[in-house]
């Protein structure tokens, strides 16, 4: 597990690192030249220990292969000059997956490009669990997207019965989306902040045939409407008729004043087959 750790501070080994000089000089001027030169090596190794750390960036250290915890404070620090010692970002970062084609619920081929916005959360997990953190980042976010495109058909004209699309259903194939990245990229000790898409498209090889599909779907809809609604005006007329007295009509002679009005309001064309008056006598 992570463990923080706080190191000396650099500018109090930067005084005894100054005070080291003047020593080294006097005892070289009076001939103590082992002495002298023990201190030059311990001059020479405090310097590698001094490092200096900017908000939201990190300092792994490890200790001849064992971790010995990770400095997250910004400033100017000193820690074992044998230490190794690897800086991660802390920062937020994002980046955005190229359109990737993945195949939707029913097997239909779509390109589905991302936006992750992430961060390292666990310095630990990310440079010890994972080899390069930032790779694995990638590659999980593509396996997740194929996954989370298997979910869900791409529009409901393919699935009529589908309550989420990956067109309409936005809000919820996003947050699926980032729990499913989530879920991969907590090995590694990354947060996923947000994960959406970015790109939907049918893939290219049958885009024109879904465009043509879904243009005859609209269309089919659209007179779907027309005549729902040129019957309900029928079923008004025909009450307001009866309701008022106007005009009494044998059963014969109400189905062809419908059939009349039928064709007038769902003709393509304003001149289309007018109403047959002579029904209407009597």
């Amino acid at each position: 597990m992570e463990k923080i750790t706080k190191p000396l501070s650099g500018y109090l080994m930067v005084l005894v690192a100054i005070a080291l000089i003047p020593a080294i000089i006097i005892l070289l001027m009076n001939q103590v030249i082992l002495l002298g030169i023990a201190l030059i090596v311990l001059f020479i190794l405090t310097l590698p220990g001094f490092f200096t750390l900017q908000p939201n960036k990190a300092m792994v250290l490890i200790l001849f292969g064992a971790y010995k915890g990770t400095v997250k404070a910004n400033g100017f620090f000193w820690v074992n000059p044998f230490m190794t010692k690897n800086k991660i970002s802390l920062r937020v970062r994002n980046f955005e997956n190229k359109p990737l084609k993945v195949n939707d619920k029913i097997g239909n081929p779509v390109m589905v490009g991302t936006i992750v916005v992430w961060q390292v959360e666990d310095t630990f997990k990310a440079t010890f669990e994972v080899e390069d953190y930032e790779n694995f980042i990638h590659l999980q976010s593509d396996a997740a997207v194929r996954k989370m495109a298997g979910k869900y058909p791409y529009d409901d004209f393919e699935a009529e019965d589908a309550e989420i699309t990956l067109r309409s259903g936005v809000e919820d194939v996003n947050h699926s989306l980032e729990a499913e990245i989530s879920d991969r990229l907590h090995h590694a000790g990354i947060k996923v902040i947000e994960a959406r898409i970015s790109h939907l498209a049918y893939s290219q090889e049958i885009a024109s045939a879904m465009l043509q599909r879904q243009q005859a779907t609209a269309i089919v809809a659209a007179r779907r409407k027309i005549v729902d609604g040129a019957v309900g005006m029928v079923e008004m007329a025909l009450e307001d008729l009866k309701i008022k007295g106007i005009v009494d009509f044998e059963e014969e002679k109400k189905a062809a004043m419908v059939s009349n009005l039928m064709v007038v309001l769902c003709s393509d064309r304003a001149a289309s087959p007018v109403l047959n008056v002579g029904t209407l006598n009597q």
